[in-house]
């Protein structure tokens, strides 16, 4: 699974071909959690309380770049757009 972004010790990803609705994968330890693309909340899994709220701020502010790498470059087997960290 790709990596598209690295944090605060939280590494973000995507996989090719992944179901909707349009989400990523977030790690931080030993905790993983699936998280909406369009509003940030967790589908599945968990992160400490701290960890969700970078990842959900960081994911609001790179909805566009998220989508674009879910909807267009998934389906072409393109490779994922790297996204800038969370600072």
């Amino acid at each position: 699974m790709p990596e598209i972004s690295r944090f605060l010790g939280i590494v973000i990803r995507m996989f090719f071909d992944d179901h909707n609705p349009p989400h990523f994968h977030a790690e931080f330890q030993e905790f993983k959690a699936i998280i909406s693309i369009k509003n940030a909340e967790p589908l599945e899994g968990y992160l400490p309380p701290k960890q969700l709220k970078l990842v959900q701020a960081w994911a609001i502010i790179h909805e566009v770049e998220l989508l674009e790498n879910f909807v267009t470059l998934g389906e072409d087997h393109k490779s994922w757009n790297k996204i800038n960290p969370l600072q």
